[in-house]
């Protein structure tokens, strides 16, 4: 059976919901009431005969029809916005580069990166990886996305979402997993970050020998090492819903410890470009609820 055409307008909603997994960000965004995204979403799920979103305790999720159809659209509304792009009047595009810590850019804005160029086409957004230790001026960067305390010399700091770390580890070693003292029968991975894990012991109410483990400059790689039971990770969180949801990664505890969170750093030597100022913008919207 032929599908009936599927209103541009609600397929732009969708993808706005999707993106914010929250239906308040996504009507602020387009101008409209969170009523009406979620008007648009039950025709749109009416139409395919399938949910687009899951409840959970932490919020929406997508299912895996929306899953599959969210990317798809994502990718749409680029390719539009960049042949729309070439029929303009020949304006070069604001080039804009980035510093982005890796562990921010998996588990946050890679994923988003076809919005804010369907959004922002007049941007040439350049996206450069470090491991939290740069130097912004002398490494050619507008602005640098980073984890830490918001105190770093001669740069302006605007503080994105709280972003706690908690243990994290495979599956098949959260079965062994029951107290946090279970702790001290495994290998402790670590960050550059010395104090970590003695912060999280002391919340967690328990004595942990000094971490041993393999220590590593990123997050993602050091997770990447939990996935394969080298070991319990001490990660943020919220870069990890993806790993979490799927339950191939498990939190085997609810205490967290609060040690910084992720800003967005600029020169105090330099005026922001209006290029720069539409990208702080875009990104504090697309904080979690």
């Amino acid at each position: 059976m032929q599908m009936p055409p599927l209103s541009l307008n609600t397929l732009r909603t969708f993808e706005a919901a999707a993106r914010h997994l929250n239906f308040t960000r996504a009507a602020n965004e387009l101008c409209v009431t969170q009523a009406a995204v979620s008007h648009q979403i039950k025709a749109l799920e009416a139409q395919l005969g399938k949910s687009l979103f899951e409840r959970t305790p932490r919020g929406l999720r997508l299912s895996d029809a929306g899953a599959t159809l969210a990317p798809a659209l994502q990718q749409a509304f680029a390719q539009l916005a960049q042949a729309l792009q070439a029929l303009d009047d020949g304006t070069p595009p604001e080039r804009l580069c980035v510093g982005v810590v890796g562990t921010f850019l998996h588990g946050h804005l890679l994923a988003r990166l076809p919005a804010f160029r369907a959004q922002h086409p007049g941007i040439d957004l350049q996206v450069r990886t470090h491991n939290n230790k740069l130097d912004l001026l002398p490494e050619g960067l507008d602005a640098a996305i980073r984890f830490g305390d918001g105190a770093w010399r001669s740069e302006a700091a605007t503080p994105w979402a709280p972003t706690p770390l908690a243990p994290l580890c495979s599956a098949a070693l959260a079965t062994g997993l029951r107290a946090p003292d279970d702790l001290r029968g495994h290998t402790l991975l670590r960050s550059f970050r010395n104090d970590d894990w003695p912060a999280w012991a002391q919340a967690a109410g328990v004595r942990l020998p000094p971490p041993r483990g393999p220590q590593f400059d990123s997050s993602v790689l050091m997770v990447q090492a939990a996935l394969q039971d080298a070991g319990v990770a001490l990660a943020p969180l919220a870069m990890f819903r993806r790993e979490l949801a799927s339950g191939a990664l498990v939190q085997p505890f609810a205490t967290g410890v609060d040690l910084g969170r992720y800003w967005l750093t600029q020169p105090v030597s330099r005026e922001p470009s209006p290029a720069l100022e539409r990208f702080k913008e875009w990104l504090l919207a697309t904080m979690p609820a």
